[in-house]
């Protein structure tokens, strides 16, 4: 028999496991109903899919059992089982490899959130056990094997003799600790309350042999004990029960065992549908992101049911790409189970209930906005950007069902408003919307173009997430008003007579920024002198529809699409610089020179641009200072 190791994450999320950081211990046995149902739950489909498996369905069951003496409690299933092959791939690694990443100074605290975000199923049973046997024979093999650890050491794997398809796993509970009392675990009300509370929606029978106290002799009150086998859950699916009889607590322990999440959700949505297309849903919206949500190796998608019977464990189609981080199921009574995927796909009852959940959805953060505005902040600094990038995808065709739950940094209320709020906070006379973008809301903030425009006591929106410049241009207005960025080259503020005024300024030293303009290149389509900066020497503005925060989203991008800022840079006519380049360029032009490639850089700088060549700059720099 050869001993196996595990993968070096599997052994450190293990070695986490035995040491019991994770003081909800309960739910082991959750976790292994869990895999026992969904391996009846893979035989049953399989048999209406396949005419060569049959499958009584009055003998698909989970049995429970447990031996005080000898320590042990069993968890044993009618279901697909599993290969030697599956074996290794279930049991031989907790998570895939290059899914997680260690650090050697987390806290407990850190290591506890790690394994509540992977909801590592099996292997939560390690918390109570020193000891596993997995005993399996798979459908469609006529083979059975035996799969054995005793933890971190590593696994070994065998054929062996079992002759019902299905799997039998049995776990050597610790001995009790100071800390523990672990044989709590080996005590039938205890696992009758473990049952109950945490997998009573299991749609297949969960079978124990209990102890039923019966009268012997009423007369002489003589009592004694029989062994009967009884049915611990209620087998109703939690979508389909009366809702007067579900507590928050029953949804709460449906989504945590559904979903692998150790958080409860941060609202449920249940609802039920009657007409052309008759279903019931029940979704939730989770108080955090899935550790793998913003990767590629993230699924969206609703558990879809027939009928109480599962078609397809994650259906894509039932939620739009910008609520992909909702979770939950499906079920109708008008979509047939023996249906391909590709079939599926073209159903018009699953087309009208994806738009029907699709609204549903909408409007209940539409509600949640209203009436719980800090539950709403909460979900959308953790979901926001996936609402936004809905806004701009597709060339902004859900804009409208999305822009009024949206919501930016507000320079003059110091937190999130959405549009509508600062469109009914507009000052009179203010015609457009003006927004800024940065890295963070200090920078930002810091801009010399945002200087004129709270001059005028207009509310700026500060955009720090890459794709909010995007959404702001896929709206591109709100209720009549226009946005307007607030690096823009011309945003109207000035009056006519201060147009003239500058226009004049800048014919009249046309020679000496046309000058400018050739030591710095390309870079910049025209220099020109401003009256608009109030305390800044420079900054750099744009015009077009491409800012300067939309090119370094391009520049991030691994394909150059050669998409460029019209760059413009602006001189403060007031400021002593103005006067000071002047008087170099009458009279000393190396010196001007030097002067303007280091205000260039400075203006680049402020914006966040690269400087191409900072040691020259340095140099510069540290020529003009020593002078």
């Amino acid at each position: 028999m050869e001993k196996k190791e595990f993968k070096s994450e599997s052994r450190r999320l293990l070695d986490l496991m035995i040491n019991s950081i994770y003081t909800n211990k309960d739910i082991f046995l959750r976790e292994l109903i869990s895999n026992a149902s969904d391996a009846l739950d893979k035989l049953y489909y399989r048999s209406l899919t396949d005419e060569k498996v049959k499958v009584d369905k009055d003998n698909l069951l989970i049995h429970l059992a447990f031996n005080k003496d000898e320590r042990t409690i069993t968890i044993t299933d009618s279901g697909c089982g599993m290969t030697k092959e599956e074996l290794e791939e279930n049991l031989g690694t907790i998570a895939k490899s290059g899914s997680l990443a260690f650090k050697d100074n987390m806290t407990n605290e850190e290591k506890v959130d790690i394994i509540g975000q992977f909801g590592v199923g099996f292997y939560s049973a390690f918390m109570v056990s020193d000891r596993i046997v997995v005993k399996t024979k798979s459908y469609n093999s006529k083979d059975a094997y035996v799969w054995e650890s005793e933890g971190v050491d590593g696994y070994t794997i065998d054929k062996c003799k079992k002759d019902d398809v299905g799997t039998e796993i049995t776990l050597y509970i610790k001995e009790d600790t100071e800390e523990y009392e672990y044989s709590k675990y080996l005590d039938e009300y205890e696992l009758k309350r473990l049952v109950k509370k945490y997998s009573d929606y299991i749609s297949f029978p969960i079978k124990m042999e209990v102890t039923h106290h019966h009268m012997k002799d009423e007369e002489k009150h003589e009592y004694e004990d029989i062994k009967e086998t009884e049915t611990l859950n209620s087998m109703i699916p939690i979508w389909k029960k009366n809702k007067n009889d579900i507590k928050d607590e029953d949804y709460d322990n449906f989504y945590m065992d559904k979903f692998n999440d150790f958080d409860k959700p941060l609202k449920v949505i249940s609802s039920s549908v009657e007409g052309m297309c008759s279903y019931k849903s029940l979704l939730f919206i989770p108080s955090h992101a899935p550790y793998d949500f913003f990767t590629q190796n993230y699924e969206k998608g609703l558990s879809l049911y027939s009928n109480g019977v599962l078609i397809m464990d994650k259906c894509p189609d039932l939620l739009p790409d910008y609520f992909a981080f909702v979770r939950g199921v499906v079920d109708s009574e008008d979509l047939s189970l023996n249906i391909s995927r590709e079939v599926l796909q073209e159903s018009n009852n699953l087309k009208l209930i994806a738009k029907n959940v699709e609204s549903k959805i909408r409007k209940e953060l539409e509600t949640l906005l209203k009436d719980d505005r800090d539950n709403y902040i909460s979900f959308f600094k953790t979901f926001g950007v996936q609402l936004k990038y809905g806004v701009y995808n597709n060339f902004g065709a859900d804009r409208d069902k999305l822009k009024d739950l949206v919501m930016f940094y507000s320079s003059k209320k110091d937190k999130l408003i959405t549009l509508k709020e600062y469109v009914e906070n507009m000052k009179d006379g203010q015609e457009k919307i003006y927004y800024a973008a940065g890295s963070s809301i200090s920078k930002i903030d810091k801009l010399p173009q945002v200087e004129q425009v709270k001059d005028k006591d207009f509310d700026i929106l500060y955009l720090t997430e890459y794709v909010d410049e995007f959404c702001i241009t896929a709206i591109q207005e709100y209720e009549g008003k226009k946005f307007a960025n607030v690096e823009n080259e011309d945003l109207g503020l000035e009056s006519d007579e201060e147009k003239e005024e500058v226009k004049k300024v800048n014919e009249e030293s046309k020679d000496m920024l046309d000058a400018m303009l050739e030591v710095i290149g390309d870079d910049v389509k025209e220099v020109k002198l401003s009256k608009k900066l109030k305390s800044h020497p420079v900054c750099l503005t744009t015009k077009g529809d491409i800012s300067i925060e939309m090119q370094k989203v391009f520049d991030a991008m691994p394909n150059d699409l050669g998409v460029k800022a019209e760059m413009i840079l602006e001189v403060n006519e007031k400021h002593p610089i103005s006067k000071k380049l002047k008087d170099l360029y009458a009279s000393d032009k190396e010196s001007f020179d030097k002067y303007t490639k280091i205000l260039y850089s400075e203006a680049r700088m402020i914006a966040g641009l690269p400087i191409e060549d900072p040691t020259e700059i340095s140099n510069l720099i540290c020529e003009v200072i020593s002078k």
